[in-house]
């Protein structure tokens, strides 16, 4: 059996509809939704809702590093729409079911985790049991074991420095709740898989090639635990995206292979393996 991982889909639904035609078996590691599309300010979420000049101004407080004021021209963008939550549960829906349109393509069923810019409650709505997600399973494939756990981790950080962050809207509600959790509770979603023979998540265990990205220049979230579950059960490989230039996009740690899938909204490639 060929299994084809992807990581960092980011809208680019076209690419997910044919990987999943051709695929034995698909394994999906999150990030479906585009919040910002830094290469195309018209696309992305936020690009649908504000236009593309409003999200340029965005990137470019994004790229200076300027966070303060990238949290005040955030707020200020959904301050300025009438209906934040009612408009952004519209178009992450629309969007969801554009990718649950593509991922029926596959001739078996897919296996999926959500990553960090995911919004956990809009996806099960639309995916159903028929596409629920494969968090906190181990599954067997091959006669291997499989072992998932999605989305990111909460960070002490300026709440606009990441897609990930919750985005409030007028009177307090929370109009964006992207898919993150406490690292604690991460942990033991973690250490719930038990030994496992492919390690799947979104996030990165706690190694410097897979978590620095060449072009933000600094190191990105990691899966506490993960590199813990790693070192007692020597899983034969530990795949996960997130980071979309890492410094290497594989790294042995033992006899585990470290891969970083790729970033698929650019390159949309799956990384392959053959198993049973």
């Amino acid at each position: 059996m060929q299994v084809d991982f992807v990581s960092d889909i980011h809208g680019n639904v076209d690419a997910l509809a044919d990987v999943a035609r051709r695929s034995e078996q698909l394994v999906v590691l999150g990030d479906l939704l585009d919040y910002v599309d830094y290469h195309n300010p018209g696309a992305g979420i936020l690009g649908t809702v504000f236009g593309a000049e409003r999200v340029r101004r965005f990137g470019e407080l994004r790229a200076a590093n300027n966070f303060d004021e990238l949290n005040r021209y955030n707020a200020a963008l959904w301050h300025s729409v009438a209906d934040p939550v009612g408009t952004l549960s519209d178009v992450v829906h629309e969007r969801y079911l554009a990718m649950r349109g593509a991922l029926e393509l596959a001739d078996r069923k897919p296996l999926l985790i959500l990553g960090n810019v995911d919004v956990a409650a809009s996806w099960d709505r639309v995916a159903g049991a028929e596409l629920a997600t494969s968090d906190g399973a181990v599954v067997e494939l091959g006669g291997l074991r499989f072992g998932f756990v999605g989305g990111g981790v909460r960070r002490a950080r300026p709440a606009a420095e990441s897609a990930s962050a919750a985005v409030a809207a007028p009177g307090g509600a929370v109009a964006w709740r992207p898919y993150v959790r406490d690292r604690h509770e991460y942990a033991a979603a973690v250490a719930g898989l038990g030994a496992v023979d492919v390690l799947c998540s979104h996030l990165p265990p706690r190694l410097a090639m897979l978590r620095y990205d060449r072009v933000t220049a600094r190191l990105e979230a990691y899966g506490p635990g993960l590199l813990e579950s790693i070192d007692s059960h020597q899983p034969l490989l530990a795949v996960s995206g997130h980071v979309h230039q890492p410094l290497s996009p594989r790294q042995a740690r033992g006899r585990t292979q470290c891969v970083n899938v790729g970033h698929f909204a650019r390159r949309p490639h799956p990384y392959r393996i053959t198993i049973g």
